[in-house]
C-alpha cells in the first residue's frame, strides 16, 4: 500500500473544511494510483467524484481522540469508495467475476504443470464441473465487458471518425486529377496507352500484352517505364509544379514533351474532366480510354 503524507495537526482541533481543504490532492493521488490497474474506459471524473464524497464523509465522521491521523483515516475510506464505485461500472455481478477468477487460476496452474495452453475439458475436469458452466461462465464475462471509443486509441477516437479534410472542394480537386490522368493517358502514344491500358486497368499479364503486340516481355516492360515517366511529366505540368530538371536530351525530344503537355491541356475543360468521375470522385477511365483506342 503506498503511503500516505498526512497534513500537519494544528494546535486546537481542525473544522471539516479545512480537513477537506488540505487533503483534496489525496483524492487525486489515489485516484491515479487507481487508474493504473484498471481499463482506460474507465472515466477519471467519476471517480474523482466518488473520492471527493468520502472525503467530505471523512472529515464529517473523524473523531480525532481516537489518536488515528486525519490522513490514514481518509485514505481507507477513500480507496473503499472508489472500488464500491467500480463495481457499480461493472456489469458483471461479484459472483460472476469470482467465478472467472477462479477459472482463470486453475487455467494458469495447469498451463505450468503441463506446459501448454490447457483444454477445455482439462479444466472443467480440474474444477470438477461442466464443460457447459464453462461456457456459461465466460460468457458472462464477454457480455460484461464494456468498449470504449475513448479506449481504442491515443487520440481520443478521432481518427475512427470521418475524415473531415475530403471535404467538397478536396473532393473536387481529386476528381480533377482523375480527369487530368484520363487525358494524360488518352494523349500517349498509341502502343503505349495500349500497354497502360491493359497493364493496369485491364489486368493483364504482360506476356499476353507482348504477344498481342508482337515484342517481348522486356520491351513491354520498357514501355510501361515510358509511359509512367511520360504521364509524371505531363500531370505536373498541368498542377504547374517543378518537375525534376530531365537528363539531357536532344531537341526534338524536348519538343515532343512540350507537345505533349500542351495536348494534355487542351484536350479538355473542367467540366470534361469532371466527367472522368461520380459524383462521390470514384473513377471511371476505363471506357473512356478503350474508346480513344477504338477510334
Amino acid at each position: 500500500m503506498t503511503a500516505v503524507t498526512n497534513a500537519p495537526e494544528s494546535a486546537s482541533t481542525p473544522t471539516v473544511d479545512e480537513l477537506v481543504r488540505t487533503h483534496l490532492p489525496l483524492v487525486g493521488h489515489l485516484v491515479r494510483e487507481l487508474l493504473g490497474r484498471v481499463p482506460s474506459h474507465v472515466n477519471r471524473d467519476d471517480l474523482i467524484s466518488a473520492g471527493m464524497l468520502a472525503l467530505t464523509v471523512s472529515a464529517q465522521g473523524f473523531d480525532a481522540s481516537r489518536g488515528v491521523p486525519f490522513g490514514r483515516f481518509a485514505a481507507f475510506r477513500i480507496r473503499g469508495a472508489l472500488t464500491d464505485e467500480l463495481r457499480t461500472m461493472d456489469w458483471a455481478s461479484r459472483a460472476v467475476r469470482g467465478k472467472a477468477r477462479e477459472i482463470e487460476a486453475v487455467r494458469n496452474q495447469l498451463a505450468a504443470t503441463l506446459g501448454r495452453t490447457p483444454s477445455r475439458d482439462e479444466v472443467a475436469n480440474t474444477m470438477g464441473v461442466a464443460a457447459h458452466e464453462l461456457d456459461a461462465v465466460d460468457a458472462d464475462v464477454q457480455r460484461a465487458a464494456v468498449l470504449s471509443i475513448q479506449g481504442l486509441t491515443e487520440n481520443n477516437g478521432a481518427e475512427l471518425l470521418p475524415d473531415h479534410e475530403a471535404g467538397p472542394e478536396g473532393i473536387l480537386m481529386h476528381r480533377e486529377q482523375l480527369g487530368i490522368l484520363r487525358d494524360a493517358i488518352a494523349e500517349l502514344p498509341e502502343r503505349l496507352c495500349t500497354v497502360v491500358r491493359e497493364y493496369f486497368f485491364e489486368q493483364r499479364k504482360m506476356a499476353d500484352i507482348a504477344a498481342d503486340l508482337g515484342v517481348t516481355e522486356s520491351r513491354v516492360s520498357q514501355l510501361r517505364s515510358e509511359a509512367l515517366a511520360m504521364l509524371r511529366t505531363g500531370m505536373r505540368a498541368q498542377d504547374g509544379d517543378a518537375a525534376p530538371a530531365p537528363a539531357p536530351t536532344s531537341r526534338r525530344r524536348d519538343s515532343a514533351r512540350e507537345a505533349y503537355c500542351a495536348a494534355i491541356a487542351a484536350r479538355s475543360t473542367l467540366a470534361g474532366r469532371l466527367e472522368a468521375s461520380t459524383l462521390l470522385g470514384e473513377a471511371r477511365l476505363v471506357a473512356p480510354l478503350r474508346q480513344r483506342v477504338a477510334n
